[in-house]
């Protein structure tokens, strides 16, 4: 491998398992107002490897790629770049699945995470945010993650959204399901349940859908699913069913975030929901807190619930409201 000094640096060569992956540019700023590097990025994704890979095992992957850094010196956002299609010049044993796209009638080979070097090589192309399907490559069509998205509104405070996730958990235990609950990495909180791959996006989405309106009836001043967003109280915490649509991605747990604290979408427990502090979960931190605790998502894929209680409620309600159309709000 060439060894040319760039810019912001000599490259430098990481062992990865049995890999190496060469890192261009290592001192590049990613976040120059916390002094965090390109370099420093990798050596995050490494510290945090078992987590991240196994966020990311098997599923197809969008990259959130910053060619330049995620802000400059004065901490303004700069240019980011959803990637669905594998980058050229991917390593041979970098790993892929190919997705199609019938609307548009084309296909995508996007990033399929096998182990942590592809991660690491992924960071060499300036990604900073994993966004998996809740699918994997063995069916892409059959989702085996639900996803239940607590996103608070532009006025709403934390303390609604944390009073939100205290009766998801009290919904899920009724329903016999383990939920996983992470940081958003933003002001929100995700709740991730392994479910049987048995059942398409459209199902899964309809039996989310009457998950959150079943938190909504229980907080009817705090949640809302209403469709449109112009609709919804600016105060109220949005329980977002459309993350389960087909081809909708959120940040995976271990994922950092692009914005200028580089906050990391960071799996929690559930006692920790009532005093968590997002913004303290950073790239700086979640180490230190991954080696003292391991990854608190270990056993996720042990926790398998069966869907189908939720598919009845979601005919029930209905009956009532009526189908959803096919395609969420694309206001979000």
């Amino acid at each position: 491998m060439g060894s040319s000094k760039g810019a912001f640096g000599s490259p430098v060569e990481l062992a990865v398992g049995d890999r190496t992956v060469r890192i261009s540019n290592p001192a590049r700023p990613y976040f120059p107002q916390l002094g965090i590097t390109k370099l420093d990025l990798a050596h995050y994704y490494l510290a945090v490897g078992e987590g991240i890979v196994r966020a990311l095992r098997e599923r197809p992957c969008m990259l959130h790629r910053f060619p330049d850094g995620v802000t400059d010196d004065a901490g303004k956002m700069l240019q980011k770049v959803h990637q669905k299609r594998l980058p050229r010049g991917a390593p041979e044993w970098v790993q892929t699945v190919r997705l199609r796209f019938p609307r548009y009638n084309l296909t995508a080979d996007e990033l399929c995470v096998t182990e942590l070097a592809s991660v690491i090589w992924a960071v060499q192309m300036s990604t900073v945010e994993f966004h998996p399907w809740n699918s994997r490559r063995a069916d892409t069509e059959q989702p085996d993650e639900w996803r239940i998205d607590i996103d608070p509104m532009p006025d709403a405070p934390f303390g609604r959204v944390r009073r939100t996730a205290e009766v998801v958990r009290e919904v899920l235990d009724e329903l016999g399901a383990v939920g996983w609950p992470k940081t958003s990495g933003g002001n929100g909180i995700h709740v991730y349940v392994r479910i049987a791959p048995e059942h398409g996006f459209k199902d899964v989405r309809r039996g989310a859908l009457a998950f959150a309106r079943e938190v909504e009836r229980r907080l009817p001043d705090d949640v809302t699913t209403t469709w449109w967003r112009k609709d919804r109280d600016p105060a109220a915490v949005f329980i977002d069913f459309n993350q389960n649509t087909r081809d909708h991605t959120i940040a995976s747990a271990y994922s950092v975030r692009g914005n200028p604290l580089a906050t990391v979408s960071t799996p929690i427990t559930w006692d920790e929901i009532s005093d968590v502090e997002p913004k303290e979960l950073t790239v700086r931190t979640v180490p230190e807190r991954f080696a003292r605790l391991g990854d608190l998502h270990a056993g996720i894929d042990e926790a398998v619930y069966d869907f189908t209680p939720l598919l009845q409620w979601a005919e029930r309600d209905e009956a009532t409201h009526g189908e959803l159309p096919d395609e969420p709000d694309p206001a979000g």
